[in-house]
């Protein structure tokens, strides 16, 4: 028997767990399978070791697995298939397909654009936004949010698209905003590329507020779990259950 394992970050706010299983139970009722559970890498629970057994104990035998996570980094690439090997070595009759992040997908424009028009401001030749990621060393997060970046600014009259990172990749948030503070930008748009609230988002409204352009800058709602977000996890679920 089939089933889908939704695997979400995870996070120490509430907030940030309770709309990611909201989410994912949206997904749910669309993908036909009749074992679905979800789970967070860390910081919550349940844990991806207890969605697997909950999977089998209702009868799994094959299991898609599908990362809840925007890009390719060390969870995707190495944590999360690490996890699963180890459980497979405990369940080796249970069939386990490992799917990919979002990654880059010409959807991902749509909820882009969309948090900027929740801000009421015209998107003119004379605005930027400033991607911001959370970051890795991982040389791929880059590359796909740029690529992310470009995508936008094809979609759009936006005169520039550039991207900075929290943590472990150039530029960083600060030296970013101060580039763009320098700029002849009229409108700055700062979109946390992120999917759900948390510590990350409380330290982007700081450093924003803090800086003496804010004027200058406004700062969008974070991604969250957008409707184009959730056609992509459909998809994807649909497509591993066909090779499973």
């Amino acid at each position: 028997m089939n089933a889908v394992i939704y695997i979400c970050h995870g996070s120490r706010v509430a907030t940030g767990r309770e709309q990611a299983a909201t989410f994912i139970k949206k997904c749910m009722n669309r993908v036909k399978v009749p074992i679905q559970e979800y789970c967070f890498l860390e910081l919550s629970s349940p844990t991806i070791e207890d969605a697997f057994i909950s999977c089998i104990n209702k009868g799994a035998t094959k299991i898609a697995v599908i990362p809840v996570l925007l890009l390719t980094a060390a969870h995707a690439k190495k944590d999360i298939p690490n996890e699963l090997d180890r459980l497979s070595s405990l369940y080796p009759n249970v069939h386990v397909k490992y799917g990919s992040p979002i990654g880059v997908n010409p959807k991902m424009v749509e909820p882009l654009i969309d948090r900027i028009k929740e801000i009421g401001e015209d998107i003119t030749e004379n605005s930027m936004v400033l991607l911001v990621g959370r970051g890795s060393s991982d040389p791929d997060v880059k590359r796909d949010l740029n690529n992310v970046a470009s995508l936008l600014k094809e979609k759009t009259d936006i005169g520039k698209v550039d991207t900075c990172f929290l943590t472990a990749a150039t530029p960083n948030l600060e030296d970013a905003l101060q580039s763009a503070s320098e700029s002849n930008f009229e409108k700055i748009f700062v979109i946390p590329y992120l999917l759900f609230t948390g510590v990350l988002l409380k330290h982007i409204n700081k450093v924003i507020e803090t800086h003496p352009f804010s004027s200058k800058f406004y700062l969008c709602n974070y991604l969250g779990y957008h409707s184009a977000i959730e056609e992509i996890l459909v998809e994807k679920a649909e497509m591993l259950l066909m090779d499973i």
